[in-house]
């Protein structure tokens, strides 16, 4: 006798043997042996069938689901708002091929900008737009224009910022206070910012009113000072917290979740090394804004765009007296712009260019379609400012970069951006994209957007300022409500 499991907690019991042979008296010699051979197989079958039966109508292994839109699908998120550990506010995935053996079997796929479904700033769901063919569509430089004007101006009424008070005869006033002159440079945008802050309405004296906390030490300073230098950046910052951590209560209270630096200098995303407590809770505002980068936290941290100071306005050329398909100059100190050299330096149409030009920079850029945005010793340039500058479409080529304001700005309405595995494709990539009438798009969006990547003194409404602070209002700590009281008399 054998005891078979049928899959449905219950035993099958088989007889063999002489209590079979009993059970088939007066039946034949073979015809005992066809039924031994028969009713085993009978119970298998049946068995098989019965256990196949249970796991159809108890798991939804064979079952397809179909979902079809209904506004039970479509329900709002909660309001945005921050905490000082998990920030909320959306970002994009950057599409990649990981694959790279896959990827010599096919031709790569390319698309304009990321391919994660729309979102606005606060979390909330876009509105559907679809083309011809039923596939989504967002043409606008915003992901949801009404929510960024609403909050700008919520954003533009109650922001609060303290920074930390420092005297001019302060030892380091050079690093702590902003600089009286005109900023300028490659890392300009660090100086902009403090200076604009710093005679701005967000600016409050009385520490229980602010949203935020801010730390005015210069990177840039930090650096050229002879008595900080490269070496000696993240004792200084390490010892200023320590200070402002014992003479003011106010980091206590959140761990830093509620304070921000800024940094352009690509030496700032180690500066908080020696405060390690203090590098994983405060909001980092940086120029190098790599996944990959060491000391950068998507989600917590913000873009803060590399722009080179200009003065006026800037041109209007149109698509069509652009001649050149790309171009790109630069050192070729990356792999991914070694890549770049190597495939393309001698194309008729994509002009790429290492060492000093013999023709203005700026001429290139206002005769060339598309500009090129290759990762090189460092993620961050102020390539992508200078292409939206002259009106050139932006075309990012660097894995991993969180480019700024990409809470507001839709991406994928003003560039393109493409994988370093696509470099061999680049010229069908960009062509496909000017055949299917996409570039007119791609180039008329360019010249709304620039006016987010400029620097101005006094800054003006939607400039690169005051982009930077609806990307710190997003961020803003709600946890300043459970403390705020204690400190008024």
């Amino acid at each position: 006798m054998y005891n078979l499991y049928d899959g449905s907690n219950r035993t099958v019991t088989l007889l063999t043997g002489p209590k079979f042979l009993r059970g088939c008296h007066g039946v034949s010699v073979s015809g005992s042996f066809r039924g031994f051979f028969f009713i085993p197989t009978t119970l298998a079958l049946f068995t098989s069938f019965f256990i196949l039966f249970y796991i159809y109508s108890t798991s939804n292994i064979f079952t397809h689901h179909n979902h079809h839109p209904s506004t039970s699908h479509f329900k709002p998120h909660p309001p945005f708002s921050t905490t000082p550990f998990i920030a909320t506010t959306p970002h994009f995935v950057p599409v990649f091929n990981h694959n790279a053996s896959e990827s010599t079997k096919s031709p790569p796929t390319f698309q304009l900008g990321y391919g994660l479904g729309p979102q606005s700033q606060r979390g909330l769901p876009l509105p559907p737009q679809f083309s011809s063919k039923g596939k989504f569509e967002n043409n606008d430089v915003f992901h949801d224009r009404d929510v960024f004007l609403e909050d700008y101006k919520e954003m533009n009424r109650s922001l609060k910022i303290y920074v930390y008070p420092h005297r001019e005869d302060d030892p380091f006033a050079n690093v702590l206070l902003p600089v009286e002159s005109e900023p300028g440079g490659n890392y300009t945008s660090e100086s902009y910012f403090k200076k604009v802050l710093m005679k701005s309405h967000f600016i409050t004296k009385d520490p229980p009113e602010a949203d935020l906390f801010f730390l005015p030490f210069s990177m840039a300073r930090l650096w050229h000072d002879r008595r900080v230098g490269v070496g000696g950046i993240q004792d200084f910052i390490r010892d200023y917290i320590h200070n402002i951590s014992h003479r003011y209560p106010y980091w206590n209270n959140t761990g830093g979740a509620d304070h921000f630096y800024v940094a352009c200098h690509s030496i700032g995303r180690s500066a908080m090394d020696k405060a390690p407590d203090e590098k994983f809770n405060a909001i980092q505002v940086v120029c190098s804004s790599s996944y990959f980068l060491t000391g950068y936290f998507a989600h917590k941290d913000a873009c803060l765009p590399q722009i080179w100071p200009r003065k006026g306005n800037p041109p209007n050329l149109v698509s069509s007296k652009r001649k050149r398909l790309a171009f790109f100059a630069g050192g070729v100190n990356s792999p991914v712009r070694v890549k770049l050299l190597e495939t393309w330096k001698n194309d008729s149409e994509i002009f790429v260019h290492h060492g000093r030009l013999k023709t203005p920079y700026a001429d290139e850029l206002l005769g060339s379609k598309f500009c090129l945005h290759v990762k090189g010793f460092e993620v961050n340039t102020a390539r992508i400012g200078d292409s939206l500058y002259y009106g050139c479409v932006p075309v990012i080529i660097a894995n991993y970069y969180d480019l700024p304001f990409a809470d507001v700005l839709n991406w994928k309405s003003f560039s393109v951006v493409v994988t370093t595995l696509d470099i061999p494709l680049l010229k069908k990539i960009l062509k496909d994209i000017i055949s299917s009438n996409k570039y007119l798009m791609l180039q008329s969006n360019v010249l709304k957007v620039r006016k987010h990547f400029q620097w101005h003194s006094p800054p003006q409404d939607f400039d690169a300022f005051y982009m930077v602070m609806y990307e710190l209002w997003l961020r803003r700590s709600s946890i300043k409500n459970t403390w705020v009281d204690s400190f008024r008399v």
